[in-house]
């Protein structure tokens, strides 16, 4: 499938067999001591030169086989990330529970709403990425949540992406999967909202205000009512309450006009960064072609001959 690849394996704190067996199969076996499937991809994008990247979970439940239809698809239409979606092409629950399945639906829609659709299953550790997409992405997330992280890096640059329907398998005999439903599906949640705050501040801390400020009128209109009728202030407390909500809610929306101003540099930063980088296509330079894989979890580096 990708003859003549240098492979790396990343040993991640592993329990099993997977260095032995590297170094027996004759692969370059490196180590990322911080536990994480993030903290292993952040040491492999910095250790690892290649101008195509493929990011594939290492438990034979992805369809190598479409890798290289994914890096023509990159190559041709000059993309800088294609995902392999396992929406429409798992074998049941014995592959995709329910409950991931629900999960990813939620989650990508959350995300969809904040950031535009264009993916459908933005959880896939399947993917294709350009060496410019790698060297610019800050690979701040430490565990699965990750995934997301990649996702919202490409549409916060608005990078040209595309999704390929690729098959989706069970684990192998003796595997164990590391996911949980609910704790790395709030850990998700949480990344995105973070994420939301960290590259829609405005956004974010406008929605603040609008609640604050509508919690503070609701306070507030019954007191105005009786003091405009009798002159007085029979809720004193309340009044006090009323106005420091007020201000905690002209206080938000302007940490969102600030913070939009700073978050509009940085990406210009951040766009500058990606652009130093070549763009994929067919007229490549000529080089090698990398393999790396971690613990539980396989990253490609490719490097298109010309």
């Amino acid at each position: 499938m990708l003859p003549g690849a240098m492979i790396y394996v990343y040993d991640n704190n592993s329990a099993d067999q997977t260095i032995q067996r590297a170094r027996e199969a004759g692969a370059i076996v490196r180590s990322e001591k911080y536990q994480g499937k993030g903290n292993v991809m952040r040491r492999m994008f910095s250790d690892i030169e290649a101008d195509i990247y493929i990011l594939v979970d290492g438990d034979s439940t992805y369809h190598a086989a479409s890798s290289p239809a994914m890096i023509d698809k990159l190559l041709t239409e000059q993309l800088d990330m294609v995902v392999g979606s396992r929406l429409t092409a798992h074998e049941g629950d014995a592959s995709f529970r329910r409950g991931h399945q629900f999960g990813n639906h939620l989650l990508t829609g959350f995300m969809s709403m904040i950031f535009g659709r264009q993916l459908t299953d933005m959880l896939s550790g399947f993917r294709v990425m350009s060496r410019r997409f790698v060297k610019s992405f800050p690979a701040l997330s430490a565990g699965f949540e990750t995934e997301t992280e990649l996702t919202i890096h490409a549409l916060e640059l608005k990078m040209p992406i595309a999704e390929v329907v690729t098959p989706y398998g069970s684990r192998p005999a003796g595997s164990e999967s590391k996911l949980s439903t609910y704790r790395d599906g709030y850990r998700i949640l949480l990344t995105i909202i973070a994420l939301f705050k960290k590259e829609r501040p405005l956004v974010f801390f406008s929605i603040l205000f609008f609640l604050l400020a509508a919690l503070s009128i609701g306070l507030a209109v019954p007191i105005l009512l009786t003091y405009a009728k009798t002159g007085l202030v029979p809720r004193f407390p309340t009044a006090i309450l009323a106005t420091g909500i007020m201000l905690l809610a002209c206080l938000s929306l302007s940490c969102g006009l600030i913070l939009d101003t700073v978050t509009h540099g940085r990406r210009e930063l951040k766009r500058l960064n990606y652009l130093a980088v070549a763009a994929p296509g067919p007229d490549g330079q000529g080089g090698q072609i990398y393999y790396a894989a971690g613990q539980n979890h396989l990253l490609q580096q490719v490097h298109i001959t010309g």
